[in-house]
């Protein structure tokens, strides 16, 4: 009989087995790579968003920073290599992405912004701090703005390697701040300043700065002018005592406005008695002059008292300053009279 293989019947026993042995080794790694792929997956998913969610943040920046008129400023030290964002170029027109020379930037700032941007800088970067700036500069096409600097000095090992921070425009905002202030200090029809001016500077007057007299004067006719004319004329006729009053009193502390036709000259203590009573004399000439307004030919007068200052407290000086120029106004007006302290006791002063 032939030779025939023998097959044992029943059940088979464990052992590997071809065709498994390979499949059996490749199914753990199999798994493996499965879930390092979903893993993979899941990280570029995230990836992902968080790129759309910081391209959406940097899109909300450059929109908040173009509205707000706000950069960010970077230059790195010791080599003083500027890099700015697009604001920055803007504020200083100049074309984004353009090369930045300091040495050139600087010149934008006039002398006092310059000096006052190195001093707080060298400053910030010894002391490894930071410092704000309002500035003005004028820009690469000519124009004139303010701009608020903020930085901060970034060290390494303790040594200055970056200053950094922002620059806004805040032209809009100085214009407001100084009219604000303007109208806080300034008579508004007349240009001179005004009645809280000038209390806060007879308030603050001391040795530092020391007032040598106060000249008050009052328009004599003005209420007929203003009654027969008109509020109209009448301001015109203000606006040009005014004027009369600036133009004359170019050695003065202070001219301003202090109520409705009467103003007040606060003048230095270099000025002795004769040039006091001089500055009276060319107020009267100067006021006394014909005013042209609207065809008519309208004159008025001033009656001036003047104080001088002494020992006593400055609202003495406006006291004593308004008794002269009651005395002034009864002597016939459009003349002057000097306080004296013994004639002020009786209620009246003396002529000059």
């Amino acid at each position: 009989m032939p030779d025939t293989s023998y097959a044992p019947k029943g059940p088979a026993r464990p052992g590997k087995r071809a065709g498994h042995d390979s499949a059996d080794k490749r199914h753990p790694d199999a798994t493996a790579i499965a879930r390092l792929k979903a893993e993979l997956a899941a990280q570029a998913a995230l990836i992902a968003r968080q790129e759309v969610s910081l391209a959406h943040s940097r899109k909300i920046f450059d929109r908040a920073s173009a509205a707000a008129r706000i950069g960010v400023w970077e230059c790195s030290l010791p080599s003083e290599q500027l890099h700015w964002t697009d604001v920055v170029y803007d504020l200083f027109d100049l074309p984004r992405g353009a090369t930045l020379d300091r040495s050139e930037i600087i010149k934008c700032y006039p002398a006092e912004s310059r000096k006052a941007l190195d001093s707080l800088r060298s400053r910030a970067i010894a002391e490894r701090s930071g410092f704000t700036l309002d500035a003005e500069i004028t820009t690469f096409a000519g124009h004139s703005r303010w701009i608020r600097i903020t930085a901060t000095v970034e060290c390494e090992a303790d040594v200055p390697v970056r200053i950094f921070g922002m620059k806004q425009d805040i032209t809009e905002e100085k214009i407001l701040s100084d009219r604000m202030r303007y109208l806080a200090e300034f008579d508004a029809m007349t240009g001179l300043a005004n009645r809280a001016r000038f209390q806060a500077r007879l308030a603050q007057a001391d040795a530092s700065r020391p007032l040598g007299a106060l000249l008050l004067i009052d328009l004599d006719g003005f209420k007929a002018v203003n009654d027969t004319f008109g509020h109209v004329v009448g301001d015109e006729c203000l606006k040009a005592a005014a004027e009369r009053l600036a133009e004359g009193c170019g050695a003065a502390d202070l001219v301003a406005r202090v109520g409705g036709d009467e103003f007040a000259v606060l003048l230095g203590s270099h000025l002795d008695r004769a040039a006091v009573s001089g500055v009276a004399r060319e107020i009267i000439e100067r006021v006394g002059k014909p005013v042209v307004v609207r065809g008519q030919s309208l004159r008025l007068g001033a009656s001036v008292g003047i104080a001088f200052a002494g020992s006593g407290a400055p609202c003495d000086l406006f006291a004593q300053a308004d008794t002269a120029l009651y005395a002034a106004k009864a002597a016939g007006r459009k003349t002057f009279r000097i306080f004296k302290a013994e004639a002020g006791a009786k209620g009246r002063s003396a002529a000059a």
